[in-house]
This record gives C-alpha cells, sequence and structure tokens, in this order.
C-alpha cells in the first residue's frame, strides 16, 4: 500500500453535484401540508412537545396550520424557538418531537412535525414578515460571545426585552455551526444567513466579528463595560487520536473539510479523494461521509469502535450514510497510518485549495497518507472497550478525524481561570448562570448539553429570561 494519494477535483459535473447537494427534505406542498396536519391528534399533554426541548406548543401550530393561519402558526413555533426554521431542517426529530407522537407505531408512522415546522415558518424568512416588536429601551447592555445558536437566541429574546445587545463572533459570519458545520444538503439557498437577518431585524443588536476571547476580548473587561455577559463561544477545538503520524497530509479534521465545503462558491473545485476513510460515530462523521460520497469519492467508509446501537447519529442518519453507498464498519479502532511512497504528491499539493476556513493549524511533515491500519475491538466485562489484537487495513487517500469537538481554553486567556469549569466546559444552573454573578452561559461550551442545535436555542433562551430578571433589580 505505497500508491500515490488519488486526490482530485471535478470527479462529477456540475449539474450532478447540484443534484446531489439539493435539499434533502424537499418542502411540503399547501396540499400535503394540510393532508398531514389532519393527521394530527391534537394530544392533551402531547408528548411531541414534551419532548422539544424549545418548548414548541406543537399540536397548536399544526392546529394553526390546519385552519389556514399559518403566519399564527409561525408565531407559536418561533415565540419559543427563534430559530425554528432551521431546526426544521436539522432538528434530528426522529429521536425527538416524532419518537414521541402517538402515531407512531409498527402499523403507522408519525406526523412529519418538521416538515410541518418548516411549511409555517418559511414563508415568514421569505417574506420577511416580522412577528416580534422590540420593547422600549432599558438602557442596559448584554455582551454576547459567540454568534451561534445559543447567542443569537439569547441576543434576540434580550433585544425584544428591550436591552442593547452586541454580539461579538469570531468568525466572519453569524451562525456558527449552522453556517459551518451542517451538511450543505441540509440548509440549502443560504438559508442559515437569511434566518439570521431575521433575527436581527428585529433591532438593537450590533454585531461585530472577527472578535473572541482570549483574543481581542477579556471576560474581566467584558464584565466591566456591560451590565451582563453571555458566553456561547461553542467548541473551537478538535479531539485527536493521539497516534503518530497523525498530523501528516490527509489525515484531516472534518469539521474543517465541511466548513470549507458550506463556503465554497463551486464544489465542483474542491478536491476529493478517490478513498475515504471516517473515523467516528457521531453527526459529523455522518456529515463528511456523506458529502464525500456526493463530491464523487468511490469508496467510503466510517470506522468506529463500538456497535451500531453505540453511535451518537441517530438511526436515520446511519440509513442516510448507507443509502448514500457509504460503508460502515464498527468494532474498529484506528492503529496507525500508513505513508503513501511518494511523500510530495497528492494532498499536500492540493490542501491549501482545501481548507479554506481553519481556526488553527499543526505543524505536519511532507509524508502523506495512503491508508490506515485499524484494530478489531470488543467490549471488557466492565463495558469498556478493547482491543483484539487482530488487525486490518484499509487503503484511503484521506482519513477524516470525526471523533468530538471541545472547548479550544487555549484561546481563551483567563476565562478557564474566571468560571467554573468541570471535564473542560463551563458549568452552569437551570437559568444557565454560571459560578460568576452576571455572566450566563449556553450551548455546546457548557457542562451536560447533547450538542444540538434546538437544545443550544433553548440556553439562550432560558439565559435571557434570567438576565432580563437580573437586569430589572
Amino acid at each position: 500500500m505505497s500508491q500515490k494519494p488519488d486526490i482530485n477535483s471535478g470527479r462529477l459535473t456540475a449539474a450532478e453535484i447540484e443534484e446531489n447537494f439539493s435539499d434533502l427534505h424537499p418542502p411540503l406542498s399547501h396540499s400535503e401540508a394540510l393532508i398531514e396536519s389532519d393527521r394530527c391528534y391534537f394530544c392533551y399533554d402531547a408528548p411531541c412537545t414534551t419532548a422539544c426541548p424549545t418548548g414548541i406548543d406543537i399540536p397548536g401550530f399544526i392546529q394553526r396550520i390546519r385552519s389556514g393561519n399559518t403566519k399564527g402558526s409561525a408565531h407559536t413555533i418561533l415565540s419559543e424557538n427563534i430559530m425554528g426554521g432551521m431546526c426544521a431542517r436539522v432538528c434530528p426529530t426522529e429521536v425527538l418531537c416524532e419518537q414521541a407522537c402517538v402515531r407512531n407505531t409498527h402499523e403507522d408512522k408519525p406526523v412529519e412535525i418538521g416538515l410541518l415546522q418548516r411549511h409555517a415558518t418559511d414563508p415568514i424568512f421569505a417574506e420577511k414578515i416580522q412577528l416580534f416588536e422590540r420593547a422600549p429601551d432599558t438602557g442596559k447592555r448584554v455582551a454576547v460571545i459567540g454568534g451561534g445558536p445559543a447567542g443569537l437566541s439569547c441576543a434576540h429574546r434580550l433585544a425584544c426585552f428591550g436591552h442593547n445587545v452586541t454580539i461579538f463572533n469570531r468568525d466572519k459570519k453569524l451562525g456558527g455551526l449552522n453556517e459551518y458545520g451542517i451538511a450543505a444538503y441540509k440548509t440549502v439557498d443560504d438559508f442559515a444567513q437569511r434566518e439570521i437577518e431575521y433575527i436581527l431585524g428585529i433591532g438593537g443588536i450590533k454585531v461585530q466579528t472577527s472578535m473572541s476571547l482570549g483574543g481581542d476580548l477579556r471576560l474581566a473587561e467584558l464584565r466591566d463595560e456591560y451590565d451582563a455577559v453571555f458566553l456561547g463561544f461553542g467548541l473551537a477545538d478538535v479531539n485527536q487520536l493521539g497516534l503518530d503520524d497523525e498530523y501528516q497530509n490527509g489525515v484531516e479534521d472534518a469539521v474543517d473539510y465541511i466548513a470549507s465545503l458550506r463556503q465554497s462558491k463551486k464544489k465542483t473545485d474542491l478536491p476529493v479523494g478517490r478513498r475515504i476513510v471516517v473515523i467516528g460515530g457521531g453527526m459529523t462523521a455522518i456529515d463528511i461521509a456523506v458529502q464525500s460520497k456526493r463530491l464523487g469519492a468511490e469508496d467510503v467508509t466510517i470506522v468506529y469502535r463500538r456497535g451500531p446501537e453505540h453511535m451518537n447519529a441517530s438511526i436515520f442518519e446511519q440509513q442516510l450514510a448507507q443509502t448514500s453507498g457509504v460503508k460502515i464498519k464498527c468494532w474498529s479502532q484506528p492503529v496507525s497510518f500508513i505513508p503513501a511512497a511518494d511523500v510530495k504528491s497528492g494532498w499536500a499539493q492540493k490542501r491549501e485549495r482545501l481548507i479554506t476556513v481553519i481556526h488553527r493549524d499543526r505543524v505536519r511533515g511532507e509524508g502523506c497518507v495512503a491508508g490506515i491500519e485499524l484494530e478489531y475491538t470488543h467490549l471488557d466485562k466492565d463495558g469498556r472497550v478493547e482491543g483484539t489484537g487482530e488487525t486490518y487495513t484499509l487503503e484511503a487517500d484521506v482519513v477524516f478525524k470525526a471523533i468530538g469537538q471541545k472547548v479550544f481554553w487555549d484561546e481563551l486567556g483567563q476565562t478557564a481561570d474566571s468560571v467554573r469549569v468541570e471535564r473542560g466546559k463551563i458549568v452552569i444552573d437551570e437559568n444557565r448562570k454560571t459560578s460568576l454573578p452576571d455572566v450566563w452561559a449556553g450551548g455546546d461550551c457548557v457542562l451536560g448539553g447533547d450538542d444540538l442545535t434546538v437544545s443550544a436555542v433553548q440556553d439562550g433562551k432560558v439565559a435571557a429570561i434570567a438576565i432580563n430578571q437580573f437586569l430589572e433589580v
């Protein structure tokens, strides 16, 4: 296994790629929405509402669709989840509201709540119908660190209360993972930015980009300047395997490639390996694997150290990968990387074009990967993963690591020393308040989160309500 890496752009035509990256779940027509809404039983104490992290009155918004009041339906949704449009596209409804639906039985299927939610909210964003009004200016000022779902949700609710908000965002665009980290076929037509424009349309929210804690900002200074602070800076660092030669060319972080793909204006220009191996079992692993396949990769394999029932990716996402031609090999863990014979070919020359959105980089040798050695695994008597000693190899032009992210404390200066941190994340109470009296936090950077957009939105909303109460005292 010493061949040159086979990495090229333009493996598919522009028309093929456009088809491959079209809307994963096309919107319902008016008649389809009426038929689907008529399937709802409008349960009392509806289990679907209980299963929704933001507590949307799901039977209520469906009833309004049924009666022709689409605007009222959207208001019901967005009052609880201002990012209800994006969540309708990316939420794992199959394990949340739709799983809880009373129609979800062997003989029936759940009401398509996600598609109905999109049906209600899409016209609001398309026609820029502002459903919310800003209260009179309170004169209070709040700093929001991070322009992802948690920060945007917090900022919007605070603006509704009449407070003045400044969002400080590390990236050039707001949106966080909604803009940079979600598969392109899940959010087409630049929807993430259109939703953000709607959120900012409430007024009272200023945005400063290319600003981050530890670089341009200090938490202590922000606390002096503002009446309250919300931390929603997400997970800017990625976990590593800890293997030798991990930083050679062709062994890449999946989140960086997905960000590059999302920002690419011409996907046919993206270099893609013919043989791809993805390490991981979560949503990012599925997203990078499926998108690689849809860009023209011939052979894509996900390897995961436990069984399919342990994967963080839902059954639906696993099936999406498999029906897209991706192979999933469970009970396997990486042992080492196999170098290519020509150390200066392939990826080393094309990597610069590939990774266009990067927040950190590491020193790399000039070698290129040609494959990966993996070891079969099983669970020991205590339920821990251990290797069996039996190995096998897979050829790979590119190996993507998708083994989770973490807070990049090295970039955040003294922030970790200021707030209480456990297991690398910020500790908060039920109101999303940190150990500091005037600082709240939410989203992926807090302890106990589940890395879902909808949960981050709820964190921001709950924190904003708590901050408002704090400012009113």
